[in-house]
C-alpha cells in the first residue's frame, strides 16, 4: 500500500488523502473535478503550477481553467507553443515574432523574404490541428544555465541565449515537444490536446493569433479593430529597432557595459517629440474651435505627468492650460457604488461626483472662478486647499482621468470643442522574439510602487484589487480609446530594469499564506530577468517621476 499524504483542495473546500507522488492532474479527478471547464494550472501553496507537478508533501491546491486570468495565460502560452512549432514544421528558415496583443488577439510576424500569403497561413493552421490532434506531450528540462544557452544557440535562437546569459540564473527551465524545444516564461499545458480553439487571420503586414473568449471559452474572440493603437506599437518598435534594443537580453547588455545614459536619453527624447507634436496640433486645433483637452487611459498609465508635460508644451504654443483631474472629484468613500464582489467600485464612471464636475465645467467656460477640489485617498474624502481656477484669454481646459473620453462625462459639450488624447503603456519591448511582456504587468508593477510610496496601501492591498480595476477597464476606458484624436505610449525600453530595484522589497512583503502571493512570487520571477538599472539615472521629468518618486513635478 502506498504512502498517504493529506491536501486541501480550495475549489470545494475538501480534505483528501492521495498516493504520495500524486499529479495535479491526478488530484483533480481524486477531488471531483470541481471547475466548469478543464483546468489549466493550478496553485499549489500560492504558486502557479503547471498539472504535471507533483505533491510529495501536503498542500493547498486552487485549480484554475479559463475562466480565471492565470488559465488563460497557460492556454495562450502553449497555443503559441503550438504556434512556433507549426511555423518551424512548414518554413523552417523563417523567424516568428511573437510581438503584442491587439483587437482581442496576437499580432505576430513571420519573416521569411516573402509574403506570407493566405495559402501559407491555412498550412500553418492545418499544421497546428495536427500537433493538437496528436494530444502531444510537452517536456519540461531543467538544466544549468551554460548549457541550455549553448542549446538555443546551436538552434539558431540567439534572442533565446542572450536572455538567459544576461539573466544571472544559475539553472534554466525550457519545454521540449516531439524534438522541438523552446523557451516560454510560465507554465504549459501538460499536452497540446488541451488547445480546443483557436484560429489566424491576416493582420496588416503579419497575421493575427485569435483565442477564445476568457467569458465563454466555446466562443472565439472577435477582432476588434485598433487601428491607432497598432500604429503607435509600429512606432515604438521602430525605435526600438534602431537602437538595437529588440528584447530584454539586448538591454541586460547595454547596462552591463554601461551604455544606459544613451537609451534613457533617446526614450525621453522620443516621448518629449510626441508630447510636442500633440501639443502643435492643439495649437492648431484652438484657431478652429477646440477648448478642451480630454486625457484619457488605463490606471497607472501615466496620465498625469503626461499632462503637466503636456501642458509645458501648450504654452510653448503660446496657450495657457487650466488643468482638473477627475481624481478630484471622487465621491466620498462611503458614497462610492460597489462592484459585483461588493468592493468599492473606484473604476466606475459613477465613482465620480459627475453633478459637482459639471457644474464647475459649466461655470469654468462660463468665464466664473471656481475652487478646485482634492480627494484624499488616505481617509477617502474630499477636501479642499483653497485653489481657485478661471479661464482667461487663451485659456485651453485640459482634463485628466480615466472617463475622460467617456461621451457620457462631458455630454453637455459639443464634440467640435474637444480634442481627446488617450495614454497607454504599450511595451514593446519583448523578453525574446515569443515572450511579449504584458502591458498590464507593466501597469501593475507602476501601480503597487504608487500606491504603496503615495497612497498608503500594500502590495497586497494593490494585487487584490487588480482583477476590479481591470474589468473596470474593460468597461469603462478601452471601449472609447480609439475614438482618440491622439495616442501618447507611455511606456520606456528601459522602464523594467529601472522600477526593478523599487519595486521588488515591496512584493517582498507578501506572505506566502496571502492568497496574493501567487501574483507576487509571478512578478518577482518576471523581473529577474532584468537587470538592475538604478533610478537615480532618470531626469527629474521622466514621467517614471510620477511613481518613483524624486521627479520635478509636484503631484
Amino acid at each position: 500500500m502506498s504512502e498517504l499524504i493529506t491536501i486541501y483542495c480550495k475549489n470545494n473546500n475538501i480534505y483528501k488523502d492521495i498516493p504520495i507522488g500524486s499529479s495535479l492532474l491526478e488530484i483533480y479527478d481524486m477531488v471531483g473535478s470541481p471547475l466548469e471547464f478543464r483546468p489549466l494550472n493550478a496553485h499549489v501553496n500560492h504558486r502557479v503550477e503547471d498539472l504535471t507537478f507533483r505533491c510529495w508533501q501536503p498542500k493547498d491546491i486552487e485549480f484554475y481553467d479559463y475562466t480565471r486570468q492565470t488559465g488563460v495565460r497557460t492556454y495562450v502560452r502553449t497555443l503559441c507553443y503550438i504556434f512556433s512549432k507549426a511555423v518551424y514544421d512548414i518554413i523552417p528558415t523563417a523567424t516568428l515574432y511573437l510581438e503584442h496583443p491587439i483587437s482581442k488577439g496576437y499580432y505576430c510576424v513571420i519573416e521569411n523574404g516573402k509574403k506570407i500569403d493566405a495559402e501559407l497561413i491555412g498550412q500553418i493552421k492545418e499544421r497546428m490541428k495536427e500537433i493538437i490532434n496528436a494530444d502531444l506531450p510537452f517536456h519540461l528540462k531543467n538544466v544549468r544555465t551554460e548549457d541550455a544557452v549553448i542549446l538555443f544557440r546551436e538552434r539558431g535562437m540567439e534572442d533565446k541565449a542572450t536572455l538567459l546569459e544576461t539573466a544571472g540564473l544559475p539553472y534554466t527551465f525550457y519545454y521540449e515537444l516531439d524534438g522541438y524545444i523552446n523557451f516560454f516564461y510560465g507554465s504549459l499545458t501538460p499536452s497540446t490536446g488541451y488547445i480546443w480553439l483557436f484560429d489566424i487571420a491576416p493582420y496588416f503586414d503579419g497575421v493575427l493569433l485569435q483565442i477564445p473568449l476568457k467569458e465563454d471559452p466555446r466562443v472565439l474572440s472577435p477582432v476588434i479593430p485598433q487601428n491607432k493603437m497598432f500604429a503607435v506599437y509600429k512606432e515604438h518598435l521602430s525605435l526600438q529597432r534602431t537602437v538595437h534594443l529588440d528584447t530584454v537580453g539586448d538591454l541586460n547588455k547595454v547596462i552591463e557595459n554601461k551604455m544606459t545614459p544613451e537609451v534613457i536619453m533617446v526614450s525621453e527624447a522620443m516621448q518629449e517629440k510626441q508630447i510636442a507634436k500633440i501639443a502643435e496640433e492643439i495649437s492648431g486645433r484652438y484657431k478652429e474651435g477646440v477648448r478642451m483637452v480630454l486625457i484619457s487611459g488605463p490606471s497607472s498609465s501615466g496620465k498625469t505627468t503626461f499632462c503637466k508635460r503636456l501642458e509645458i508644451q501648450l504654452i510653448t504654443n503660446l496657450l495657457h492650460p487650466v488643468s482638473i483631474s477627475l481624481d478630484d472629484y471622487f465621491l466620498d468613500r462611503k458614497d462610492t457604488p460597489l462592484d459585483i464582489n461588493g468592493e468599492y467600485d473606484f473604476e466606475s464612471l459613477y465613482a465620480l461626483d459627475l453633478v459637482y464636475f459639471n457644474s464647475d465645467l459649466q461655470r469654468l467656460l462660463a468665464g466664473e472662478e471656481i475652487e478646485l477640489p482634492s480627494f484624499n485617498f488616505e481617509t477617502g474624502s474630499r477636501i479642499y486647499k483653497g485653489k481657485k481656477l478661471k479661464l482667461k484669454e487663451n485659456s485651453i481646459l485640459v482634463i485628466e482621468g480615466i472617463h475622460a473620453l467617456n461621451p457620457e462625462l462631458t455630454a453637455i459639450i459639443d464634440e467640435q470643442y474637444k480634442y481627446k488624447v488617450y495614454v497607454s503603456v504599450l511595451t514593446s519591448i519583448s523578453l525574446d522574439n515569443h515572450n511579449w511582456i504584458p502591458t498590464t504587468d507593466n501597469r501593475l508593477l507602476r501601480r503597487i510602487i504608487r500606491d504603496y510610496r503615495f497612497r498608503g496601501y500594500s502590495a497586497k492591498d494593490t494585487i487584490a484589487r487588480w482583477p476590479s480595476v481591470r474589468r473596470g477597464e474593460d468597461k469603462w476606458i478601452f471601449p472609447f480609446q480609439e475614438n482618440a484624436d491622439a495616442m501618447f505610449n507611455s511606456a520606456m525600453i528601459y522602464e523594467l530594469a529601472a522600477i526593478r530595484q523599487s519595486v521588488e522589497p515591496i512584493l517582498k512583503e507578501v506572505r506566502e499564506s496571502d492568497n496574493e502571493y501567487a501574483e507576487a512570487f509571478r512578478l518577482l520571477r518576471f523581473l529577474k530577468y532584468f537587470n538592475y538599472l538604478p533610478d537615480e539615472t532618470l531626469p527629474g521629468t521622466s514621467l517614471l517621476r510620477e511613481f518613483l518618486g524624486g521627479g520635478t513635478f509636484r503631484y
